[in-house]
């Protein structure tokens, strides 16, 4: 062999297809021990010396080296096959998070060519829960192949595309010169998911929410892009789903606010933190007391802080269930007190979050505490939202029958301005409608005055009592009195002031 060594044949010969059906001994002269090992490192099934080589011998090395091939050969098949698995997504076929995130500390290790950017793309389905929930997760998988297969359509074929896990998939797009490219790809996405699938002769409607951290714009750390991304995919979904949103350091500062009072939030029960203060609320016709609203407060780093400001986050981290649970035993504790030293028993309203209602033991909690604190359940009265109504099915309604059977009041809170619905009220067994602030605030106005009365007349007219909240003035006051509507709460009378002030005052 003039032209080349053994080794640098043997290293062609594995280079070549017939690496896939042949074993190779190598025959030498040399005695060292190097050279037997790097022959067999190069691809080599055996190693002879010349000198040893008889024809027993030879066939030996012969049957052993095709034996030994073939375990070399079923050990690659296996480990290529453990490699598939352990990068692959078995439903979609995509990378999966493991070979994402190696791919993204790559590509960023490397970084772009010639000063170009890298956009890491996170892309949430919406809603896609509802759909494994209404049509079962065969055609939920089967929905998540197909969004898969179209999003791969809209790529150059050149990105890692990965399915991450769930209905969240993540795009890696390289060498990008402007972040125009990287929407112009997004929209391309979006406008794909438009046309319905059809799965099982079903029509299914999905669209997706998209945030983009860029490299090196936002940060330069694998790790912080992908949280990055996260955070622009979530306020993508805040700000009304099937949209773009890029990163940006006002969004960041906005999640590490979100994220400090969550784990603030955690341990706010523990510390005693929280605080119920008290609305009263009087009928109309006679200006008398009748009953109080109880509204949590939140002593927050020595700041009074107001439901609006944590509501949204207990429901979301699931707190809200000890809490609201915590806001019921004191509402019950506070008016049972009050009733022992009143000659006419008060009522209480409580707030229920639409997350508390899935919770399948509050109703047994509920009766507890009425036993407990010896409370008639006609004096409570629990308010429920628009957003409780649509997203309600058969246990949400179930659950509101039950507490009706059990004798407690049910109203709904904030109506006039949102999506309620006369079937609302039909199939949910409601006592009380509550006008909501922003109308009574605007009574003066002549539309708006028409409307508070048209409402009035409707809830009237199949039973439903009427409070109205916000009432201010003497000018609001004489018109729902006017309207004969029942009872009312507002700064006219009082803002909500905590149980002592309620004890010094209205007892």
């Amino acid at each position: 062999m003039p032209q080349r060594d053994g080794i640098e044949l043997l290293l062609e010969i594995r280079r070549a297809p017939l690496d896939n059906s042949v074993a190779i001994i190598m025959l030498s002269n040399s005695e060292e021990p190097a050279l037997a090992l790097e022959c067999v490192r190069a691809g080599a099934q055996d190693f002879l010396l010349k000198s040893e080589v008889t024809g027993p011998r030879l066939e030996r090395a012969i049957l052993h080296s095709r034996a030994r091939f073939v375990l070399e050969q079923k050990l690659h098949n296996s480990f290529q096959k453990a490699k598939v698995l352990a990068e692959q997504d078995s439903l979609t076929g995509l990378a999966n998070r493991y070979s994402f995130e190696e791919a993204l500390s790559a590509s960023i290790t490397q970084k772009p060519r010639d000063n170009a950017k890298l956009a890491l793309t996170l892309l949430d389905l919406d809603n896609f829960k509802f759909i494994n929930d209404t049509h079962g997760h065969d055609v939920g998988d089967e929905l998540l192949k197909q969004v898969a297969k179209r999003v791969s359509n809209c790529l150059r074929g050149n990105e890692v595309f990965a399915r991450l896990g769930g209905d969240e998939f993540a795009i890696i797009l390289s060498n990008l010169h402007t972040i125009d490219n990287a929407t112009r790809v997004t929209k391309r996405i979006l406008s794909s998911l438009e046309v319905p699938f059809i799965i099982s002769g079903i029509d299914i409607k999905m669209s997706a929410s998209i945030g983009i951290a860029i490299y090196p714009d936002n940060s330069v750390e694998a790790i912080e892009l992908l949280k990055f991304a996260d955070i622009a995919m979530y306020r993508a979904k805040k700000l009304g789903r099937n949209q773009i949103c890029y990163f940006e350091e006002e969004m960041q500062a906005q999640f590490l606010q979100r994220y400090q009072t969550e784990a603030y939030l955690i341990g706010a029960l523990t510390r005693n933190e929280f605080v119920l203060h008290y609305q009263p609320i009087y009928q109309l016709s006679t200006n008398k007391l009748t009953g109080f609203e109880a509204l949590i407060r939140w002593d927050y780093k020595n700041t009074l802080q107001y439901p609006l400001s944590f509501l949204e986050i207990a429901e979301c981290s699931g707190i809200i269930n000890d809490i609201g649970r915590w806001v019921i035993q004191q509402s019950l504790y506070q008016i049972s007190a009050w009733n022992l030293e009143n000659s006419e028993q008060l009522s209480i309203a409580i707030n229920l979050s639409p997350i508390q209602i899935k919770d399948k033991s509050l109703l047994a909690f509920i009766k507890s505490m009425l036993t407990q604190y010896n409370v008639a359940p006609h004096l409570v009265e629990f308010e429920l939202t628009e957003t409780t109504l649509l997203e309600s099915n058969n246990e949400t309604i179930e659950f509101f029958t039950s507490l009706k059977q059990l004798g407690c009041m049910i109203s709904l809170d904030d109506f006039g301005i949102g999506f309620s619905s006369l079937s609302h009220l039909h199939n949910f067994p409601i006592d009380t409608v509550k006008i909501d602030t922003a109308l009574i605030l605007k009574s003066h106005e002549a539309n708006t005055k028409r409307l508070i009365t048209g409402i009035c007349r409707m809830l009237q007219s199949i039973d439903i009592a009427i409070v109205a909240e916000g009432i201010e003035n003497e000018s609001s006051l004489s018109l729902c009195q006017q309207l004969d509507i029942d009872r009312g709460q507002g700064y006219f009378y009082t803002k909500p002031v905590d149980a002592l002030t309620i004890k010094s005052n209205f007892i």
